[in-house]
């Protein structure tokens, strides 16, 4: 094993696509796959099968192989609920049972409910570098592309019956008179699938009616849009016309005696082929948001909020540095900070900035790293280290200048042309983190004395006498003395005015922030500089 792979097998990613590759063998090409059926807002939770497909793709890749990303849109799936964060939820309950495609949208951007959010999901993924191939289930099923498949279902339905059965229990399975059909059909008259399947006709004749509206007919599965199988056979059916490979589940799908279980036996059992290569992943959980997420719900958020708070390469980490079976939060909160610090630590560590404690996980950081990029490709990652400021050193300097961060950057006298755009990049999810997401007492607006609604905070005498020793002895030589000094002096004005010192900084906050507290006063003092203390100051002398 040279020392690339040796390299390379410290990550789940690797470790996955070296078990495919020794299970499966050298082939042409790996399809791995990965869908979701679109009834509501395609969740961050979701996203995580996506990248972990993602993942193990470019790990495939990185071993020279070719791989087709397929992510399937099953969109031909029944629209069983409206999902509470839904407008207009009458108009979409007069389409329950429809296909999903076939649901208006409600908001007029796009042809339909499902497109709406296949798009948003579309326009969301290039952002984090996933580029997987789509298919569209419903203009599959409409071109009867699964004509075959359909039929050999339908010609084993007792074989199906079976593998159903076979980890049901006693109280679960169906009986031996019962009559099983592993396809439903949408009435060709009010769209619904709320239709009774009558029976076979000759071979390729299927037989409905129609609870709903009542139609009757007889039609040609090798012609009908309208046939469509249950999922449960619909999976290994498209295992079998892809070749797949590879696809991971979740853990509600890949519990022992499962829907995955139940597919593999159909894959083997009916469709005579060998299940993929697979992994459990685990759910995604929001910090202060209770409960699983779900589209049907409503009770979601989406990879592009995600992105307004996380940059690209810092959303990816999330899921590249955490393996698929363990289940974490996302937060919005205060841990938004220990995110970002995570991520500058192991950056840190790969450009040499700080020592790893041993070549192991040197090697791991190393590989995360890379696989958080959003390029796969090694000659487009970055060559030097992102611009670090402490998180949230960043969001005090953003919040000292209005959130202006052309103005944070003129403050930066070190930071490098080819860091600026990562750095504003950062800036802008940090400020939107400011202003949308985080805690009210971390938030603060520097006072500004020129608006027209200044309004003076009320001091006493021993506290004006304080700030106009600040103002007169302070201020004028602050850019000459470090941080450590200059804290040090504003403790020795306190001393000599004969107040407590925290008396004076709590007068200091009031007069800056127009709040009882604020972030350590000496650093912030700094922060804000010489000029825009001594406007602020002065007002008060």
């Amino acid at each position: 094993m040279n020392e690339n792979t040796k390299i390379r097998l410290t990550h789940w990613a690797d470790q996955t696509a070296e078990k495919i590759i020794r299970t499966r063998g050298d082939l042409e090409s790996y399809t791995c796959a990965s869908g979701i059926t679109p009834s509501g807002t395609v969740h961050i939770g979701n996203f995580r099968e996506i990248i972990s497909v993602d993942l193990v793709v470019r790990a495939l890749r990185a071993r020279g192989k070719k791989v087709r990303f397929i992510y399937s849109w099953d969109d031909y799936d029944v629209f069983r609920k409206v999902p509470k964060n839904m407008p207009k939820q009458e108009l979409l309950a007069e389409h329950l049972r429809f296909p999903i495609t076939m649901v208006p949208d409600v908001t007029g951007r796009d042809e339909s409910y499902a497109r709406h959010n296949e798009v948003d999901v579309e326009v969301s993924l290039p952002l984090v570098g996933i580029y997987p191939e789509f298919l569209y289930q419903a203009k599959r099923y409409r071109e009867n592309k699964y004509a075959q498949g359909i039929k050999i279902a339908l010609d084993n339905r007792e074989k199906i019956k079976e593998c159903l059965n076979f980890y049901r229990d006693d109280n679960h399975k169906m009986s031996a008179d019962e009559v099983y059909w592993p396809t439903s059909v949408f009435c060709s008259k009010c769209h619904k699938d709320t239709t009774e399947i009558l029976g076979v006709e000759g071979e390729y004749g299927l037989s409905y009616k129609c609870t709903s509206c009542g139609n009757e007919e007889t039609v040609d599965i090798r012609t009908s849009p309208d046939v469509k199988l249950g999922w449960r056979v619909d999976w290994p059916m498209r295992w079998k016309e892809e070749n797949t490979i590879f696809e991971p589940a979740g853990k509600d799908h890949h519990s022992q005696g499962g829907s995955f279980d139940t597919a593999r036996l159909v894959a083997k059992e009916v469709y005579g082929v060998e299940p993929p290569e697979t992994f459990q992943y685990d759910f995604i959980g929001l910090k202060g948001l209770p409960g699983k997420m779900s589209s049907s719900s409503g009770n979601v958020v989406n990879l592009a909020q995600v992105l307004k708070v996380y940059q690209p390469e810092v959303t990816r980490y999330m899921f590249a540095g955490t393996r698929p079976n363990t289940e974490f939060n996302i937060s919005f909160d205060l841990d938004v900070i220990k995110t970002y610090e995570d991520y500058d630590k192991m950056e840190r560590i790969v450009f040499g900035v700080d020592k790893a404690k041993n070549d192991k996980i040197f090697e791991k950081q190393r590989r995360v790293w890379e696989l958080s990029q959003i390029s796969e490709k090694k000659e487009e990652w970055p060559t030097t280290i992102s611009y670090q400021l402490p998180f949230r050193h960043l969001c005090n300097m953003l919040q000292a200048n209005s959130g202006n961060i052309d103005a944070v950057i003129a403050n930066l006298k070190d930071i490098k042309p080819d860091q600026v755009d990562r750095f504003k990049a950062r800036c802008k999810c940090a400020w939107y983190w400011i202003t949308e997401c985080a805690p009210e007492d971390f938030k603060f607006q520097l006072q500004d004395p020129s608006a027209s609604n200044f309004k003076k905070a009320e001091l006493s005498e021993t506290e004006l006498s304080c700030i106009k020793k600040i103002y007169d002895e302070i201020i004028p030589g602050m850019d000459e003395v470090e941080e450590k000094l200059f804290n040090k002096s504003l403790y020795d004005v306190a001393e000599e005015c004969g107040i407590e010192s925290k008396q004076l900084f709590t007068a200091c906050y009031h007069i800056l922030l127009g709040k009882e507290k604020g972030p350590r006063l000496a650093s912030f003092m700094k922060l804000i500089g010489r000029e825009k203390l001594t406007a602020i100051f002065a007002k008060y002398i």
